[in-house]
C-alpha cells in the first residue's frame, strides 16, 4: 500500500497518488499542506509498528554533541557515529536517553527521526548547512531559536516558573521561584509553534508516529493536532507533576491541560503523578476517567486519551560495556586503594548541583551520623558528587555556597590527618569515572527532595553487578561472588516505588536520614545480598527498550480508531481540541429539521428537561417564559404530540408546567405520566411499595454527613443522593461507595441502584424514560396516527434508553413507513443518538425555529 505523504504539491495538483512507497520512503524535505486529510481508504489499514513505520521523537535537545572546529578545514564527509562541515564537528550523544531509547528499539525495529535544538548556537549563516548535515547523516531535523527567544522560553519560562512549580514550589515572594510573566509564556508558545513547523518538514501525518518528550513541549500537540486531526501523539512527562493544590496556582493551568489531552498516550513514571494530573483534569474541566481492562482512559470530545503509567529504565548494553573498560577498571582500582586499603566504607551522592536534590540535606545527616555514631568516625567517607546545575539564578548560587560551607564545616569537625569524613566532586566526570565510584560505593544515597525519575540507583545497581574482572580487582572470591548493594532513597523521586528493597526516608528528616545510612552499613551482608538481586532482575527487565517498546505498543493501540472515527477540530488557539465521533453521528442542521417538520402532518416529540432546556448549573430550574410560549406553541398543532420527561417530582413538574394546558409531563423519569394538565397522573409501571426508603435513607444520610455538599432528594418513588457541590475526587469516591453499600442492603427489594452524572438514584425496577417512549408511539398508534415526524432531545445517560427505543422502532408498526427520525443528544459525545446540538441555547434556537413554523401552520 502506498504512504501518503503530503510533500509533493504537484502529484497532489495533478490528482495523482503519491509514487513512492514505504520500503524506500526518504525524509520529505518540506510538508506544505498543512491540516488538509485525505479521504480514509474502506480497507483497514495495518498500523502495528513493524519496520515499515517510523517516529518522530521530539525533545528540547537532539541526541548530538555540536563542536566549533578549529582549522575550519572540515570535508563535509560522515560516518554513522561522527560527522563535520566546515565550521562543526557533529556525534551522537551516547548518554542522551532519546538516542539509548533509538538504541532500545533496535535499529531494524523501527525509523526513527529526531527533532529538537542544538545545546550549541549556530550562526544564521550556517543553519542551512548543518540542517543538511543533521538531516542526512544522522536523520535529526536541528530547531533554530533566536538566542533571546530560547533564553525567554528556556531559562525564562520552563526553568523560572514551569520547572519550579512542576517541583513543588511556589512563587510567593520575587526571590522564590519566579513570578508568572507573560512575556515568557509567549515565548514559550512561539517556541512549540516553530517546533510544530519543523516537524511539519518531515512529518507524513497518517502513517508517522510522533513522540513528544517533557515539560518544554507541553502545547506542541496542539499545533500539531490542529493541522492533522488524526495525527498519531503520544507525550511523556520526564518531571513530577504536582498536585492540583499546586498546579492549579498557574494562571495558564487550562491550557496547559487541554494542550495535553490533544495527544494520544500520555505517559507519566508514577501512578502519583497520573494520579494528580486525572485530578487537575477532574478539578479544572470537569472530565472522568475510568479503567477498562488494566488501560486508563479520560473521554474527551469522543477521543479517549490513554493514560500510561511506567518508569523509564536504563541503557544495560551501554553500562555493561562502560564497565568492562579498561579505564574504569583502573579507576575502580585507584578508588580501592584511596579507601579499601585504608579499612574506610564509602558512601556515595551523585547529584545535579540544584535545589530540589537535597544535597545540603544529606551532609547535615552525615553529621548527624558521625555524632550520634562515633565509632564511624575515621572509617566512613561519604563521597558527593555534585553534577553542574542546569539552571540559573539566586537560588542555585545560594544552595552551592551553602553546600561548600556545609563541607568545610563537618570536615574540619570530624576531620584527621589522611581523613575527610565528606569529598566533595564538583567538578565533571566523565561517565566511566562515575561508574567507577559506583561500583566501589558500599551504599548509595539518593535523597531528593522532589525529583522526576531518577536513574542514579538504577546505574548503582548495574554497577554493583560488575563482571569477572571487577570481582578481581574487588578480590572477591571465585566460589563467593554474591553480588550486594544498599541504597537509601527519598520517598519523593520516581524510581522510588520500584525498588523496594531500598531503605525508604524523608529527606526532610534529618535524624530519619541518620539512621538510614547507619541501618545500611550495619546490614548483615546475606540481607545485603537479597535486596541486590531482586533489585537488579527488575532494573535489568525493565530498561529503556522496555519502557519505549512499551509506550509505542500502547501509542499504537490508543490510534487504532483514528480511521474508523470522524473528525473536526472545534476551538480558537491553545482552546482548539478535535472532536472525534462515529461516522453516522452529525449535527442537526435546523434547515434539515424544519424541512421535515413542515413537510410532515402527524408528530411526536419527547423532551428531556434538566441540561436539555434548562442549562447545566442553573440555580432557578423554573422555566423561562420564553420556554412555556415555546412549548404551547407547539401543543397548539392538533397534530403534535409533545411530551416533557424529568427525573423531577410531579408537584413540581405540575407547578413548573402549570401554564402548559397540552402539554405531557413524565414524572421521575417516567414513573408517573400525565398525557395533559386536565386529566389525573397516572402510573406507567404497577404500583409498588416503598418502604425500602426505610433502609436506604439512612445510609444516604451517613454519606451525606460525611460529604461536604451533597444532598438527599426524597421524591415519592425514588431517592437520590447527589455530591454536584462536593468536592468532585472525594464525591466520586463516596459515591462508589455509597453504590456498593446501597446494592448490598437492598439485594432483595425490587429497586435498581444507579449511578449518573453527580448523583446516585435509588428506583423501582422496571422504571427508565424508555416507557415514556414505547407509551408515547403505542398512544399515537392506537389513535390511528402514526408519526411521521419524530424528535427526541436528551442530555445524560438516562436518556439513551429513549433514543434505542425510537431508533429501534424505525422498522416497527409504531411508526409511519419513511418518518423522519431525530434522535438528538447534548454535546459531542458516544451516543445511541444519530444526532447532537452543542448546547441547551441551541436547542432552544431549534424549538423556537419549530415552533415558528407551527404559528405559520396553525393560525391562533
Amino acid at each position: 500500500m502506498v504512504s501518503r505523504s503530503y510533500s509533493n504539491l504537484l502529484e497532489l495538483a495533478s490528482g495523482d497518488s503519491p509514487t513512492f512507497g514505504r520500503m524506500n520512503r526518504q525524509i520529505p524535505r518540506i510538508m506544505a499542506v498543512a491540516g488538509i486529510m485525505s479521504n480514509i481508504d474502506n480497507d483497514s489499514k495495518d498500523t502495528d509498528l513493524s519496520p515499515k513505520d517510523r517516529i518522530i521523537i521530539v525533545a528540547n535537545e537532539l541526541p548530538i554533541r555540536a563542536q566549533r572546529r578549529v582549522d575550519g578545514n572540515g570535508s563535509g564527509s560522515s560516518s554513522s557515529s561522527t560527522c563535520c562541515s566546515k565550521g562543526w564537528n557533529f556525534s551522537w550523544d551516547e548518554n542522551s536517553l532519546l538516542l539509548q531509547l533509538k538504541d532500545g528499539l533496535g535499529d531494524e525495529a523501527i525509523e526513527v527521526i529526531y527533532v529538537g535544538c542544538l545545546k550549541e548556537e549556530i550562526p544564521l549563516n550556517e543553519q542551512e548547512e548543518v540542517y543538511q548535515i543533521l538531516l542526512e547523516s544522522f536523520k535529526c531535523v536541528p530547531t533554530f531559536l533566536p538566542l533571546d527567544l530560547y533564553t525567554s522560553y528556556y531559562h525564562g519560562f520552563c526553568k523560572q516558573q514551569l520547572w519550579p512549580l512542576f517541583h513543588y514550589m511556589l512563587p510567593l515572594s520575587p526571590d522564590l521561584g519566579g513570578r508568572f510573566d507573560r512575556t515568557l509564556w509567549q515565548a514559550y508558545v512561539s517556541v512549540n509553534k516553530i517546533f510544530a513547523d519543523r516537524i511539519m518538514e518531515v512529518i507524513n501525518p497518517e502513517d508517522d508516529f510522533v513522540w513528544i518528550h517533557d515539560y518544554h513541549l507541553m502545547v506542541l500537540p496542539t499545533f500539531l493536532r490542529k493541522r492533522f486531526n488524526r495525527v498519531k501523539l503520544g507525550f511523556f512527562l520526564h518531571s513530577p507533576f504536582p498536585s492540583s493544590e499546586i498546579y492549579k496556582t498557574l494562571p495558564i493551568r487550562e491550557e496547559l491541560l487541554r494542550a495535553l489531552l490533544n495527544s494520544d498516550l500520555i505517559g507519566f513514571h508514577t501512578f502519583d503523578y497520573a494520579r494528580h494530573f486525572l485530578s487537575c483534569c477532574s478539578r479544572m474541566l470537569g472530565l472522568t476517567y475510568e479503567s477498562k481492562r488494566g488501560y486508563i482512559g479520560l473521554e474527551y470530545y469522543g477521543r479517549t486519551v490513554s493514560i500510561k503509567i511506567l518508569p523509564v529504565g536504563i541503557h544495560m548494553g551501554q553500562l555493561q560495556s562502560v564497565l568492562s573498560l579498561p579505564e574504569t577498571e583502573r579507576k575502580v582500582g585507584e578508588l580501592i586503594e584511596r579507601y579499601g586499603r585504608k579499612g574506610r566504607t564509602m558512601l556515595l551522592g551523585v547529584d545535579d548541583m540544584d535545589i530540589f536534590k537535597g544535597i545540603t540535606l544529606k551532609l547535615l545527616a552525615m553529621e548527624q551520623l558521625l555524632m550520634q555514631h562515633p565509632e564511624w568516625q575515621g572509617k566512613v567517607v561519604l563521597v558527593q558528587i555534585a553534577n553542574p546545575a542546569r539552571g540559573k539564578g539566586k537560588d542555585v548560587k545560594e544552595m552551592q555556597a551553602e553546600t561548600y560551607s556545609t563541607v568545610k564545616r563537618i570536615n574540619e569537625t570530624f576531620g584527621r590527618p589522611g581523613y575527610d569524613p565528606i569529598v566533595l566532586i564538583d567538578a565533571p566526570l566523565k561517565f566511566y569515572e562515575r561508574v567507577a565510584y559506583y561500583v566501589v560505593a558500599e551504599c548509595c544515597l539518593v535523597t531528593a527532595v522532589r525529583d522526576g525519575m531518577n536513574l542514579i540507583p538504577y546505574e548503582y545497581i548495574v554497577s554493583r553487578q560488575g563482571n569477572e574482572k571487577l570481582d578481581k580487582i574487588l578480590k572477591l572470591e571465585a566460589n563467593n561472588r554474591n553480588k550486594k548493594s544498599m541504597l537509601v532513597v527519598s520517598e519523593f523521586i520516581g524510581c522510588s516505588p520500584s525498588l523496594s528493597g531500598a531503605i525508604r526516608v524523608n529527606p526532610w528528616n534529618v535524624d530519619a536520614v541518620a539512621d538510614a545510612m547507619d541501618s545500611a552499613l550495619e546490614v548483615a551482608e546475606p540481607e545485603k545480598q537479597l535486596r541486590h538481586e531482586k533489585h537488579y532482575k527488575y532494573v535489568s527487565t525493565h530498561d529503556v527498550g522496555y519502557w519505549a517498546r512499551s509506550f509505542l505498543q500502547d501509542l499504537e493501540r490508543s490510534c487504532g480508531e483514528h480511521g474508523r472515527r470522524r473528525c473536526w477540530g472545534i476551538g480558537f488557539g491553545l482552546s482548539f481540541r478535535v472532536v472525534a465521533l462515529d461516522q453516522s453521528f452529525r449535527k442537526l442542521s435546523m434547515e434539515h429539521i424544519v424541512s421535515a417538520y413542515k413537510r410532515t402532518k402527524t408528530r411526536a416529540i419527547l423532551l428531556d428537561y434538566d441540561d436539555t432546556l434548562m442549562p447545566q448549573g442553573s440555580i432557578d430550574k423554573r422555566p423561562s417564559s420564553k420556554s412555556i410560549d415555546i412549548l404551547n406553541t407547539l401543543c397548539r398543532d392538533k397534530g403534535n404530540l409533545v411530551f416533557i420527561v424529568s427525573a423531577k417530582s410531579r408537584e413540581t413538574l405540575s407547578d413548573w408546567f402549570s401554564p402548559c394546558e397540552k402539554l405531557g409531563i413524565a414524572a421521575e423519569h417516567g414513573y408517573f405520566l400525565r398525557l395533559r394538565k386536565a386529566v389525573e397522573w397516572e402510573n406507567c409501571v404497577a404500583a409498588v411499595d416503598c418502604s425500602w426508603k426505610q433502609i436506604a435513607e439512612p445510609v444516604m444520610e451517613l454519606y451525606t454527613e460525611t460529604t461536604d455538599g451533597s444532598t438527599i432528594e426524597d421524591k415519592e418513588t425514588a431517592l437520590v443522593w447527589s455530591y454536584e457541590d462536593a468536592d468532585p475526587d472525594f464525591g466520586s469516591c463516596q459515591a462508589k461507595e455509597l453504590l456498593d453499600h446501597l446494592e448490598s442492603v437492598l439485594a432483595n427489594e425490587p429497586v435498581t441502584v444507579k449511578r449518573g452524572q453527580n448523583y446516585v438514584e435509588v428506583k423501582p425496577q422496571g422504571v427508565s424514560k424508555g416507557l415514556i417512549a414505547r407509551r408515547m408511539l403505542s398512544m399515537m398508534q392506537e389513535r390511528g396516527t402514526l408519526p411521521e415526524f419524530v424528535l427526541c432531545i436528551g442530555d445524560d445517560r438516562s436518556d439513551e434508553d429513549m433514543f434505542e427505543v425510537i431508533c429501534s422502532s424505525t422498522e416497527g408498526p409504531s411508526i409511519a413507513p419513511r418518518a423522519e427520525i431525530f434522535a438528538c443528544t447534548v454535546g459531542q459525545k458516544p451516543s445511541k443518538a444519530k444526532y447532537y446540538l452543542d448546547d441547551t441555547t441551541e436547542i432552544v434556537r431549534l424549538m423556537h425555529g419549530l415552533a415558528s413554523v407551527t404559528d405559520q401552520i396553525t393560525p391562533v
